[in-house]
């Protein structure tokens, strides 16, 4: 992947995340994480914003390997009506920062344009001291809406 490819997706921070999806009614947010993720660690509740996030594995579980029908699913989810802006999010902001740089790349093949940023801090953030996440940064630790089933 060339420099230029890695560069089409621009990382904010949670908070920044937030912000976009409560103004921008044309943006939606992709969590990547596997489906054991959302179901023990939670997931961002946009009840507030009227929002529902997509949920779309990035690795499979308990492989691990890339869902290599990733972007279709994607766009799936969607029914062909791709919002201008999509934020990715996955546990520390590593995996989605892959996911939406395929998703930009393959999406310009395509002619489509849309805005991919990637949550920088990812829902859980980085680990702490301890070996511990969620005290240290990210989705949870900002204090932004989320739920567990």
């Amino acid at each position: 992947m060339d420099e230029l490819q890695k560069n089409d997706v621009i990382d904010q921070d949670p908070n920044t995340v937030w912000d976009g999806l409560k103004n921008d009614p044309d943006s939606a947010l992709v969590d990547v994480r596997t489906q054991s993720e959302w179901a023990f660690v939670g997931v961002p509740d946009l009840t507030e914003l009227r929002r529902k996030q997509i949920m779309v594995e990035w690795l499979t579980f308990p492989s691990m390997q890339i869902n290599q029908d990733f972007v279709h699913q994607v766009e799936e989810r969607f029914q062909g009506e791709l919002p201008q802006t999509l934020y990715f999010i996955c546990r520390s902001g590593s995996r989605s920062r892959s996911a939406a740089v395929l998703v930009a790349r393959e999406l310009s093949q395509k002619g489509k344009t849309v805005q991919c940023i990637n949550v920088a801090e990812g829902f859980e953030g980085d680990l702490n001291q301890e070996g511990h996440r969620g005290t240290v940064n990210g989705w949870k630790h900002k204090g932004l809406s989320w739920k567990q089933s």
